[in-house]
């Protein structure tokens, strides 16, 4: 098994998109890139600790591979928005890919180019490529959230989807 994290927003929004896909073991939603170890929600909302929310995947690669990931994750955010994702805003909800190996970086680098050159967008993409920080599973309540508060997900989720129907 391999490991992807990805940052694009609320974390809600981000896991039923790669929770679906076949060869993905785990999506779990949690908190990375900052510096206060095994922060809470609230510690993260303060907006003190530095970290994203942020998706962690566990994924077959001999079923789905890390560049199809990465096709999956730019159609779930806002590529030019470095300030927050749609309704969320701030540093806790910047977009970010973290690589957990050079092979890694090196085809986010690559997909983030050809996003770049697709000519969907017409402001820079300015989604970062970091390292990999310590992940922190988020609580019990944030995992799943889609699938235990269908009605609040789907509120949540249809600003991304009207965005992110004309780009894609």
């Amino acid at each position: 098994m391999e490991r992807a994290i990805f940052a694009g927003g609320c974390f809600w929004c981000m896991v039923q998109p790669f929770d679906t896909q076949p060869g993905i073991y785990s999506v779990t939603s949690g908190y990375t890139g900052g510096h206060t170890v095994n922060p809470t929600y609230e510690e993260v909302c303060t907006k003190e600790t530095g970290h994203t929310e942020a998706i962690e995947i566990i994924f077959d690669e001999n079923v789905i591979s890390y560049p199809e990931l990465l096709a999956i994750y730019w159609q779930q955010t806002d590529p030019t928005d470095a300030f927050g994702q749609f309704q969320d805003r701030g540093d806790s909800y910047r977009p970010v890919i973290y690589y957990l190996s050079e092979e890694q970086k090196e085809q986010a680098e690559i997909s983030k180019q050809a996003l770049a050159e697709s000519g969907r967008f017409d402001q820079p993409i300015v989604t970062t490529i970091e390292a990999a920080h310590p992940f922190y599973p988020a609580e019990m309540y944030h995992q799943d959230y889609y699938k235990k508060n269908p009605e609040n997900y789907a509120r949540n989720h249809a600003l991304r989807a009207a965005f992110l129907a004309g780009k894609w």
